[in-house]
């Protein structure tokens, strides 16, 4: 039977002071600012709202800052404080082909449409470190130079393309257009739908993913794809309240959307054509984007009569240990006191040993008795 523990609550609270004085650190090296995280560590911050589930770039700062930059900490965070706000509605569907691009490349088109734009990337640097960093920069110091003309005012995505061409497979809403699942709300069965899925990769843990997308190239899910297009910018989220009954906007959030284009031989209903993998993540996130897409595209090989057979392709396997809040509670429960269980586990062990030890004696005596039988 299990017995309350009790005491170690002045323990407990002496831990929280701990926290706070390992969290600030050498007092003489000033404290980091909430803007200075949200403006100068935006990839974290992104991570952060992705696998928080919540787009505040100042409370992923924030969690960030609280938590010592732990990533999956300052995510359990987001989630914690969104689990506390009120829900007012479901937004329009998002237009990313009206994106204000920032980044946008393919790698299936050199002469693509509206053109490649390189933007903000860690692609073509040399990974090498810049030791200038480790002073104070002025301000003003790090300015790109402007474009010496604007963007295309339309970009179509790669998809689109091939679609119009017939090429692509079609994604069109399910008949009667149904409201999306929210896996926040309900509970998750098996198989799940493709909106599901989706939702669940895009708060999902981005170093699982990208292990995943990677298994399939390698093998393990017979996948060869392409990068049809990903594009990083501003969209434009709108809202339709009841009595108003027409779409007001809300302002923009960033996004990274990744379509991966994936060959697909044809069936006896399907003609030979290409598949696409989809990704969408908050801000500039495009490991995480690229990831989700490849997952995606694993996850859909039911839909295409293919065999189901590695991890990637399995979509409980993806869907419920991709949450990496879900996992860190699972594998970190183990700190806490199992003592009841480890003195079941002890008792155990101790008698299968003297169980063993008896009959190794039993067995050295009958041995005995038998060499001086054996003599005479």
């Amino acid at each position: 039977m299990y017995v309350a523990v009790k005491g170690g609550e002045a323990a407990i609270l002496a831990t929280h002071d701990l926290v706070a004085e390992a969290r600030r650190g050498d007092e003489s090296v000033p404290e980091l600012a909430v803007a200075q995280i949200r403006e100068q560590m935006g990839l974290a911050c992104g991570r952060v709202m992705n696998e928080g589930s919540l787009y505040d770039p100042d409370l992923a700062a924030l969690a960030l800052k609280q938590s010592q930059g732990d990533a999956i900490e300052a995510a359990f965070l987001m989630r914690a404080y969104r689990t506390t706000l009120p829900r007012f509605g479901s937004s329009e569907p998002l237009d990313t082909a009206k994106m204000a691009i920032r980044r946008r490349v393919s790698a299936t088109y050199k002469d693509l449409p509206g053109g490649q734009v390189l933007g903000p990337t860690y692609d073509y640097t040399h990974r090498l470190f810049d030791f200038s960093l480790m002073g104070e920069a002025t301000p003003g110091e790090a300015q790109a130079r402007p474009a010496t003309h604007p963007l295309d005012a339309s970009m179509p995505r790669v998809p689109d393309i091939l679609g119009a061409e017939g090429l692509m497979e079609e994604e069109a809403p399910p008949e009667g257009d149904p409201r999306p699942f929210d896996l926040t709300r309900e509970p998750v069965s098996f198989p799940a739908e493709r909106d599901v899925r989706l939702q669940a990769m895009a708060r999902g843990d981005e170093g699982f993913l990208l292990g995943l997308g990677y298994s399939v190239q390698r093998g393990f899910g017979n996948s060869h794809p392409f990068v049809g297009e990903v594009r990083v910018g501003e969209v434009s989220v709108e809202f339709t309240p009841e009595e108003l009954g027409f779409a007001v906007d809300l302002g923009e959030i960033t996004l990274t959307e990744c379509q991966m284009v994936n060959q697909f031989a044809g069936s006896k209903d399907v003609p030979p054509q290409f598949t696409r993998g989809y990704g969408l993540s908050f801000g500039h996130s495009e490991r995480k984007a690229m990831s989700m897409s490849l997952v995606d595209r694993a996850l859909k090989a039911r839909e295409f009569g293919e065999a189901a057979t590695y991890p990637a392709q399995q979509d409980e396997f993806v869907l419920y240990h991709s949450d990496n809040v879900e996992a860190a509670g699972f594998v970190e429960h183990l700190k806490l006191p199992h003592y009841v269980d480890f003195q079941g586990e002890l008792e155990l062990i101790r008698r299968i040993r003297r169980e063993r030890q008896e009959r190794q004696d039993k067995l050295a005596d009958q041995a005995g008795e038998a060499l001086p039988e054996a003599a005479e």
